[in-house]
Formats: structure tokens, C-alpha cells, sequence
């Protein structure tokens, strides 16, 4: 089937990604780069798991969520990164439909819920600092199930949705997606479909599943805010806030490059794999840095989990 066809998305059989475009001999390096960085994923996603799995210390709501933290960013990244690297060494670049509606789908469903799950950590912390007296009981073992559970539930929805709308567009306008993945506006421009009504469609799905997640968070952090300015001390303020500073670097990391990438007028193409990038990579890779250099816990149970490991040698 050749590019410029007048056939529908049934007759589509597979696709093309594109990836990034540059030299031939920069393919090598860019491999390089994205094994790098997608090895760090694995051990450092991993080894956050490994950690709050075997160090009953870390069996609190925080590391609860952190865990599932570490999950979803080792699966999403797992979506994107493999078949980014095979395509740097083939030549035809090629992805079926039925590979790239699961990407797509898989992806859809851990960024959503990646969303929601920060916004319950962001209430976590709220209660955690505004009201320390009744921690245990307002974040139960239950409730936390029941946050990670609605957040994956949440997810599903969207996902199903998202791709469901996606993928009965019509693709005769070209099968050749300008992207290392399949994302939604790579397919729209390939799309021969009226797509008014599945912007505003989408454009309303995003909203109501982003806006919650945003105003959680702007809440949880202003009443965070008005609470450590209370404190008196300043080592007081110091220590409340840094229980914070993670998670809000990885909110801030997350959700401005989410922005950007989606916000922004669709012009530049390359600009936007950039972008990409900072939340299908570069996130997950430091979400573990993150957690781990600026929590003592961690790097308590990591240093244990290690000696651990040298004794049994």
C-alpha cells in the first residue's frame, strides 16, 4: 500500500516510525544513548521496588505509592525504549496496527495513571504535614489500596477511550508517523478524517482527567505551604518541606514537559520529540534519583540492603 492512498484504517496493516531524523551516523550514538538511559530505568526502577519491598522500615502510605511510582515508570518506559532501539537498526522502521494501537494503549493507560497517582501523593504529603496527629487513621492501609486502584482504574478509562477514538480515524493520508512512538498527533497528521469533533473530544477527555490531578496537587501544596510557614523554627520549616521536594520535582518535571509537548502549536515535530523524551525517558530515569539522593530512608535501606548483600557473599 503506498502512501498516498484512499484507503481506511482497516486497510492499513502497519506503519512507519520515523524516529528521529538525522544522520545515518548518529544512529549508533543516539542507541547508545537511549540503552544508557533505559539500563538506569531498569536498575534504578527496579531497585527502588526491591528496597521498599524488603525493608519493613519503608512500609508506610509514602513508600506504598513510591513503589507503584517505580512500577509505572518501568512499564511505560518499557513501551517506548525497546522498540525505539530496534528501529535505529532497521531499515524498514515498521510497526503493525496492532503494535501500535497496544503502544499506544499501554502508554495512555501508565501516563494517566502516573497523573493520578502523583495527585495522591500529593494529599499524602498534605495530610502528612497539616494534620500529623491523624495520619494513621486518615490514610489507611485500605485507602491506599483503594487511591493506587482508582488511579489504574482511571487510567484504563482514559486509555480505552483515547485509543478507542484514535484508531477508527481513517490513515490514508500517509501510514509514515513522524515519531519514535505512537502518539496522538503523529497519527492525527496522518489522519484523512475530520478531526474537529476528536479534538474537542479529546481535548474535553484531557481536561477532565488532568484538571483534577492539578487542582489535588495546587491545593495540597498551598495548604503544605501555609503550614510550614507556621512553623516557628526554621529547621522545623526545612525538614516539614523536605518530605516535599521530591515529589514536586517529579510533578514539575512530569506535567511541564507534558504541557509543552501538548500545548504547544504542532509545527515542530522534532522540537516535540524533544519533548517527548523528558516524559517517556528522562522522568522515569530520574524519579529513582530523585527518591533516593534526597531521602535518608532510602539511602539507609539501600546501604543495608547492601551489606545485606556482602555478607551473604
Amino acid at each position: 500500500m503506498g502512501d498516498g492512498g484512499t484507503s481506511n484504517h482497516s486497510e492499513v496493516t502497519d506503519f512507519i516510525l520515523v524516529g528521529f531524523r538525522v544522520c545515518p551516523e548518529l544512529h549508533i550514538l543516539l542507541f547508545l544513548l537511549f540503552l544508557l538511559v533505559y539500563a538506569m530505568i531498569l536498575l534504578g526502577n527496579v531497585g527502588m521496588m526491591t528496597i521498599i519491598m524488603t525493608d519493613p522500615r519503608l512500609n508506610t502510605p509514602m513508600y506504598f505509592f513510591l513503589g507503584n511510582l517505580s512500577f509505572i515508570d518501568l512499564f511505560y518506559s518499557s513501551v517506548i525504549a525497546p522498540k525505539a532501539m530496534i528501529n535505529f537498526w532497521s531499515e524498514s522502521k515498521s510497526i503493525s496496527f496492532a503494535g501500535c494501537l497496544i503502544q499506544f494503549f499501554l502508554f495512555a493507560l501508565f501516563i494517566v495513571t502516573e497523573g493520578f497517582l502523583l495527585a495522591a501523593m500529593a494529599y499524602d504529603r498534605f495530610i502528612a504535614i497539616c494534620n500529623p496527629l491523624l495520619y494513621t487513621v486518615q490514610i489507611s492501609t485500605r485507602l491506599c489500596i483503594q487511591l493506587v486502584a482508582g488511579s489504574y482504574c482511571c487510567g484504563c478509562i482514559s486509555s480505552v477511550l483515547q485509543t478507542g477514538m484514535t484508531f477508527t480515524l481513517s490513515f490514508c493520508a500517509s501510514r509514515t508517523i513522524d515519531h519514535f512512538y505512537c502518539d496522538t498527533r503523529p497519527l492525527q497528521r496522518i489522519s484523512c478524517s475530520d478531526l474537529f469533533i476528536y479534538r474537542m473530544v479529546s481535548f474535553s477527555l484531557s481536561g477532565i482527567i488532568i484538571m483534577p490531578t492539578i487542582i489535588v496537587i495546587i491545593i495540597s501544596y498551598l495548604y503544605i505551604v501555609s503550614t510550614v510557614l507556621k512553623i516557628r523554627s526554621s529547621e522545623g520549616r526545612k525538614k516539614a518541606f523536605s518530605t516535599c521536594r521530591s515529589h514536586l520535582g517529579v510533578v514539575s518535571v512530569l506535567y511541564g514537559a507534558v504541557f509543552f509537548m501538548y500545548l504547544t502549536p504542532d509545527r515542530f515535530p522534532e522540537l516535540s520529540k524533544v519533548a517527548s523524551l523528558c516524559y517517556t525517558l528522562v522522568t522515569p530515569m530520574l524519579n529513582p534519583l530523585i527518591y533516593s539522593l534526597r531521602n535518608k530512608d532510602v539511602k539507609e535501606a539501600l546501604k543495608k540492603l547492601l551489606e545485606k548483600r556482602n555478607t551473604i557473599v
